[in-house]
């Protein structure tokens, strides 16, 4: 009875043990509202930028200088503040440049840039990951390394030699995509590797499979969380990348939305704003809509990599 008196010492102070229990539920509640208050405020905080490219992408030029941040109603102060979707017709229409191109330009920038990214270095990763050599360990490092390193640091050597070695067009931009692109996705398919045992990869070699082919029928699809992953990151950041393709590209001859956005100027170099916001507009709702559809795929990619690495 002493051994037992001893472990409760809650019951000989007097104090209920189901207290104490709704006690700590009280304050884990309170915690988890506050974070929520917290969280929620700073949400606000991000999203109010885009909220604003909503609003002023539906009214007038005029207005979008003079009340940024006023609804894009028309009032008896302000009758001709609402413009509808007459700057969407505008923002694909203004300039000497068709919108269309940079579409098709930009979905083939992101498109072959995260395909060359995911083909090239789940082979990398599948092959530092099991070959356990201080060549393998400096190629990782160096790959890791790499993502600390601002683009501000190598890009007029990076603008030169692209253009010595033609890659300053849609279809070659991506081998540098590739560069940039290839320690973030190295690091986290790396880690995922580590976490499947090499016994299945012996097992397939048993039945006679080769690197190769274990390589696409064995590892390839066990590596899809991942591979959604980075592929999601990858199209976000090139998508929406403006200086690499400014600094690479003939902006004459090839532009991506952000470049248009830049150059979108009319007459006498007057700029509508309207027409701006809007294809800004335009510009983010696929990102957005693709970013929300796969947001839980991120998260278990990153977990899947970092923890299991």
């Amino acid at each position: 009875m002493a051994d037992v008196k001893k472990t409760t010492p809650a019951t000989t102070a007097g104090v209920d043990p189901k207290t104490m229990k709704k006690a700590k539920k009280t304050k884990l509640k309170k915690d988890y509202v506050a974070l929520t208050v917290l969280f929620s405020v700073i949400s606000i905080v991000y999203v109010f930028p885009v909220f604003a490219v909503l609003m002023n992408s539906f009214k007038t030029s005029t207005y979008v200088k003079t009340q940024t941040f006023a609804l894009p109603f028309n009032t008896d102060e302000f009758p001709n503040m609402w413009a509808g979707f007459d700057n969407f017709a505008n923002g694909m229409s203004i300039g000497n440049y068709e919108f269309w191109k940079c579409v098709v330009y930009s979905l083939v920038i992101t498109l072959l840039s995260t395909f060359l990214i995911i083909f090239c270095t789940t082979m990398a990763a599948w092959y530092i990951a099991r070959v356990n050599s201080i060549f393998c360990k400096i190629i990782y490092f160096l790959c890791v390394f790499s993502m600390v390193v601002p683009f501000q640091m190598v890009q007029f050597t990076l603008s030169q030699t692209a253009n010595k070695l033609h890659l300053d067009t849609p279809w070659t931009i991506p081998i540098i995509y590739l560069g940039f692109g290839a320690g973030l996705a190295i690091f986290m398919f790396v880690g995922f590797v580590k976490s499947i045992p090499i016994e299945i990869e012996e097992a397939a070699a048993i039945d006679g499979c080769g690197p190769v082919k274990t390589y696409f029928i064995v590892v390839l699809p066990m590596l899809r969380p991942t591979i959604i992953s980075v592929s999601i990151l990858e199209i976000m950041w090139i998508w929406n990348d403006y200086l690499l393709p400014s600094l690479v590209l003939d902006n004459e001859k090839y532009r991506t939305i952000p470049i248009h956005v830049q150059y979108l100027k009319g007459s006498y170099g007057t700029i509508d704003l309207g027409a701006v916001m809007a294809l800004l507009l335009l510009s983010i709702i696929p990102v957005v809509i693709f970013y929300l559809s796969c947001q839980k795929y991120i998260i278990k990619g990153v977990a899947a990599g970092a923890v299991k690495g």
